[in-house]
């Protein structure tokens, strides 16, 4: 059974597992399936991350024994918008985490997105090709986290779940859409590899636990274009009465986007107890309500 999350003065049992951004779907998750460590939320509440002298103050007090990295700006628009505001969070924050944790293992959260979508089906060797500010700021963080000798990059795609605040996952986005009567127009020819924040983080409470380092991928084993992922989230909810147009890049207008981002996962898997799932089938278990 999972390890309750613990106060702050009781983290003495298990060792301590910073996790950033511990609102977000990811965090969420990773403090709620906690077993062989006693995971420590860092939130806004917590501390400023922007602010460094306060970060390595918190840091010093507490000694964690693990740092896992999941605080980011990852709305494009506000990337686009406010894109120091993104590269301070994104880079400068990861660098600073980085530096802190030298003598501890680091995890750090990276996106499918750092391609450039013209292969597909990329492996953890291919050459990043960023082509947005977000994923700019993702690829030039991995570089930074590189330098660390206990590092472990893990690179998602689409992510579902349940969040707090009803509207993390993609799931959320699409099921709020619906609910507000609107019609989702989703491209045929776009294509990622969806997956579950209670996958995601059992996986790296495993990889934490043997202490499996390097770069990998993970998200579930299944291609789909965006139009099959709203196709399949809406058979799974006809009482929404959801409505999805198919679309194409083609007549898209907008800044670039890339084509094909999905990712293989052999290697992960490797390292994992269980087969990642793909996305149809963890729909039809339907153990987390998507």
């Amino acid at each position: 059974m999972p390890t309750a999350i613990l106060p702050n003065d009781s983290l003495t049992e298990l060792p301590k597992a910073w996790v950033t951004g511990s609102q977000g779907l990811i965090g969420a998750e990773l403090l709620r399936s906690a077993a062989q460590f006693a995971a420590r939320g860092i939130s806004r509440e917590t501390v400023d991350l922007l602010d460094a002298t306060a970060v390595a103050d918190l840091f010093r007090r507490e000694r964690p024994a693990l740092i896992i990295h999941c605080a980011a700006i990852s709305r494009s628009p506000v990337c686009d918008t406010q894109p120091e505001l993104a590269r301070r969070s994104n880079v400068d924050v990861t660098r600073h985490l980085v530096e802190l944790a030298a003598g501890i293992p680091f995890f750090f959260f990276s996106s499918d997105l750092v391609f450039d979508g013209k292969k597909g089906r990329y492996v953890e060797d291919d050459a990043p090709n960023p082509l947005s500010v977000y994923a700019e700021t993702k690829a030039a963080a991995e570089e930074i986290v590189r330098l660390h000798p206990r590092h472990t990059i893990v690179r998602i795609s689409l992510t579902g779940g349940k969040s707090k605040s009803g509207n993390r996952g993609f799931n959320e986005e699409m099921k709020n859409t619906w609910l507000a009567g609107k019609t989702l127009n989703l491209f045929t020819d776009e294509y990622r590899c969806p997956s579950s924040a209670p996958v995601i983080a059992r996986a790296v409470w495993e990889l934490a636990t043997r202490q499996v380092h390097g770069t990998y991928h993970l998200c579930f084993a299944e291609r789909l274009s965006r139009f099959e992922i709203g196709r399949l989230l809406a058979e799974k909810h006809p009482e929404l009465n959801p409505r999805i147009n198919p679309s194409s890049r083609k007549t898209y207008q907008g800044p670039p986007r890339p084509e094909d981002t999905s990712m293989n996962c052999t290697k992960v898997q490797k390292e994992l107890s269980f087969v990642l799932p793909r996305f149809s089938d963890w729909l039809r278990e339907d153990r987390f309500g998507f």
